[in-house]
């Protein structure tokens, strides 16, 4: 009988791999809902039951037995990340068709897990961004600097009915002192760019720089979670480091040629949703390159797509576009970085 990835080399299950995943998700979710609002953490909980549901009703059209398939986690876990991935106020309606679409087409109609060739959450996420692009890219300011922030009653309302009892929508809160409307800082970085404004002017915004520490401090927790998961041996250091590195290196050239029109290196370590997708989305047993070479190349390819991406292209943040792209040539990379079996000689000199 033919078996499919994910193939860990270890006593723990797969229910209990995608388990301590979500728990390594916890420091970055809770800094995340500290500086977003309640909003984190309803779209867990509405990601999480729509994904679940939507397992559960493929299984039982595909009449499979519900709860030992639900019970291996990987779909929690896809809710969770998306939950993680999407702004905090996106109506519950959109978020309904990002989870299905991820549970249903990017993963069961393959053959479910082990079988799907793209990321599911990163599919969903992507499904979403290009159908609804305003929606999916209204994140509120940070806690720290919003004139108006929603307390649980509004978030909910937001969510629901896309205004409050008030009748104030989501662009009221997304406005801060004197009226200045902030975007996350990768995408008002972009906007300011293109309009020829330098990199030292725009930084000059206080708003901007206390925006920029939120998810500063959102990056590090999610860091510290990988950090975990590597020492748990949950993940391998291959992919996060090669990310990291290409991330790093191919930012820091462009710096130096024009330091007042690309970002820094670090900015680009600690933005967006840099080191969520680094750590729990990119490292994929399922749909990343399974050979130590071919995960070399796939991270670094992953993170020089990033860098070019976020700075020549239309979408700045990136990483769910060069994750799926990767996830592409995932296979290929296997293909060519297939290591030697021991005793045995390369296809080349067998044929001489």
């Amino acid at each position: 009988m033919a078996l499919s990835s994910p193939f860990f080399h270890q006593s723990l299950s797969t229910q209990q791999i995608m388990l301590i995943t979500c728990l390594a998700l916890i420091p970055g979710a809770l800094a995340q809902s500290y500086f977003f609002g309640y909003g984190v953490l309803i779209n867990l909980c509405l990601c999480i039951t729509y994904a679940i549901s939507a397992e559960a009703l493929v299984l039982l059209l595909r009449k499979r037995k519900i709860k030992q398939v639900v019970s291996d986690n990987s779909a929690l876990l896809t809710g969770v990340l998306l939950g993680l991935a999407l702004p905090q106020t996106l109506p519950f309606w959109m978020s309904f068709i990002g989870v299905w679409f991820a549970i249903i087409i990017a993963k069961q109609l393959y053959g479910g897990l082990g079988l799907n060739p793209f990321n599911p959450a990163m599919t969903g996420y992507i499904l979403l961004l290009i159908s609804f692009p305003v929606e999916m890219t209204a994140w509120l300011p940070a806690r720290t600097i919003a004139s108006h922030f929603p307390d649980f009653t509004e978030t909910l309302q937001l969510i629901f009915f896309e205004k409050t009892a008030e009748g104030m929508t989501i662009e009221y809160f997304r406005l801060i002192t004197d009226g200045f409307t902030m975007a996350t800082p990768l995408d008002y970085i972009k906007t300011e760019f293109t309009q020829s404004k330098m990199r030292s002017e725009i930084l000059s915004n206080q708003y901007l720089t206390d925006n920029i520490y939120a998810w500063t401090v959102i990056n590090s927790c999610y860091l510290l979670g990988g950090i975990f998961l590597l020492l748990r041996k949950i993940i391998r250091p291959h992919i996060p480091l090669s990310v990291l590195s290409s991330l790093f290196i191919t930012s820091f050239i462009l710096y130096q040629f024009d330091s007042e029109a690309t970002n820094a290196p670090l900015f680009h370590l600690f933005s967006g949703a840099t080191m969520l997708g680094v750590w729990f989305i990119a490292t994929d047993p399922v749909t990343a390159a399974t050979t130590p070479r071919g995960r070399i190349i796939y991270g670094l390819c992953i993170g020089f797509l990033v860098i070019i991406i976020r700075t020549y292209g239309g979408y700045p943040d990136a990483i769910a576009f060069s994750i799926l792209l990767l996830n592409l040539a995932a296979p290929t990379l296997d293909h060519y970085t297939r290591p030697v079996i021991y005793g045995h000689q390369k296809e080349e000199q067998a044929n001489e």
